[in-house]
């Protein structure tokens, strides 16, 4: 990766990262993170209570990116076929006719996707996983620029469905958002008092530059004994105490890819143990499965990888 691209890559994210900013306020951190996701080609969930920004975020993004927007407000009553498609038969010509559903985009926002069914929500796995589905036997690629953002309330919360296991681990992070201080709560009202930010935000980015951040990302180089760290993390979570379940290899990729991002925004040719660290929650702990003893005793899954990144030892 040559110097210019890298610069012109980090001027891209450092781009998204202020427009997004006019939008969200006191959520730098987040948008960090955000774009560590978007950049490593992984998909994200954001859980948090009603009213902390969840889908203005994914909207801040999306508006910031010259490119293709889809929104799914899931329901009980969501069918798979109202995600990927339907074939419709014509009359006309006799033939069945595939008519596109909201997953063939760019950014899809996924909101509250804990209120449709475990049915529905699997309709996302292949795509996730594969950027592809498979509608009446065909398969059928989706675009170069596939990027899920999923919102979802906690699961306390009536009328909602936990995501199942297989679904978490296609997420690359989770993170909540958080309530803002009070003084950016006050910004966030006079911001608000005649019309939302978000309606005057314009693109900042093509889809093109994104495609670019992407690729670079992927050129910032990780040592062997980075590499190795990263599996000691994630296969530490897998005979930790209280973990019925722990992160799969796909875990480590995501981490791996993830602190490629985070390095090229701090504007590093290679990765260091602090972007490691820094993603090693929201990459890890959503994937790890507690023992019902260790939830009732007030064990978590963040407490859990916290402890293991204390433990494991930082390659020198």
């Amino acid at each position: 990766m040559t110097s210019n691209t890298h610069q012109a890559a980090r001027e891209v994210y450092q781009r998204i990262a202020a427009n997004i900013a006019k939008i969200m306020q006191g959520q730098a951190g987040s948008t960090r993170k955000l774009l560590a996701a978007l950049a490593s080609g992984g998909h994200l969930l954001l859980e948090d209570f009603p009213g902390t920004g969840k889908t203005t975020l994914a909207k801040a993004l999306a508006r910031s990116i010259d490119a293709r927007f889809k929104r799914i407000q899931f329901t009980p009553d969501l069918l798979p076929s109202d995600i990927l498609g339907v074939s419709v038969f014509s009359q006309r010509d006799q033939q069945f006719h595939f008519h596109e559903g909201p997953i063939f985009t760019n950014i899809l926002l996924a909101d509250e996707i804990n209120r449709a069914s475990p049915r529905t929500q699997s309709a996302l796995l292949e795509a996730m996983g594969e950027s592809q589905v498979s509608v009446d036997g065909e398969r059928r690629n989706l675009e170069d620029l596939f990027f899920v953002i999923a919102t979802e309330n906690p699961v306390e919360f009536r009328g909602t469905y936990p995501l199942p296991e297989a679904q978490m681990d296609r997420f690359a992070m989770r993170f909540a958002l958080g309530y803002v201080h009070p003084d950016e709560e006050v910004v966030i009202l006079t911001a608000q008092e005649h019309n939302h930010p978000l309606d005057e935000l314009k693109p900042c980015a093509s889809l093109t530059e994104v495609l670019a951040l992407k690729r670079a990302a992927q050129d910032v180089r990780i040592s062997a004994e980075l590499k190795r760290y990263i599996v000691s993390l994630v296969s530490a979570t897998r005979g930790a105490s209280g973990v019925q379940l722990g992160a799969s290899p796909r875990a480590s990729i995501a981490l791996m890819k993830a602190a490629q991002a985070l390095a090229l925004f701090d504007g590093l040719d290679f990765v260091t143990p602090d972007q490691i660290q820094e993603l090693a929650v929201p990459v890890i702990a959503h994937r790890l499965m507690m023992q019902p003893q260790a939830r009732f005793s007030g064990q978590t899954a963040r407490g859990v990888v916290d402890e293991v990144v204390k433990s494991i030892k930082v390659p020198a």
